[in-house]
């Protein structure tokens, strides 16, 4: 006869599932593999109720961060940076336009900052002109930002 154990994974375990998962495994492997290890514990009562409220509060903070994230996008949509540039010859820039240019001209204009890494420049913006650019705030939300490259006096 096998002894079967409910355990809640503390870590994603290959053969088991993922952290937060609650399995089913024999009583052995349960008391000398997984619980010494600290790769999960015993399904009680009270652990099956502090998971509950663990992932409702993890819930909770994903819709925050979501709905600020989408808020950002609204009000960047709103907004346009001006960056100044030198001209070369023919009206042509001299040099070009960076990530890090745009996050630190955003900075100083709105006082907010984003990261440069999050900004999805497709190629360096070497022109004159107004031009949108992809601002990633959240994995599923994707902000635009007008930018504006002008000519340095």
């Amino acid at each position: 006869m096998v002894i079967k154990m409910k355990i809640i994974l503390l870590q994603d375990v290959k053969t088991l599932g993922k952290k937060g998962d609650v399995v089913e495994v024999n009583d052995g492997y349960a008391r000398n593999f997984v619980l010494p290890k600290k790769l999960g514990m015993e399904a009680t009562n009270k652990n099956m109720n502090d998971l509950r409220l663990q992932k409702a509060n993890q819930d909770k903070l994903a819709k925050e961060q979501l709905d600020a994230a989408k808020a950002f996008a609204e009000e960047m949509e709103k907004e346009e940076i001006v960056v100044s540039i030198k001209a070369g010859e023919g009206g042509r820039t001299f040099g070009s336009i960076s990530t890090k240019e745009i996050a630190q001209v955003y900075q100083e204009q709105y006082h907010k900052e984003i990261d440069k890494k999050k900004i999805q420049l497709t190629d360096p913006i070497k022109s004159f002109g107004v031009f949108e650019v992809g601002v990633k705030l959240h994995p599923s939300v994707t902000g635009k930002l007008k930018v504006k490259v002008t000519e340095m006096k």
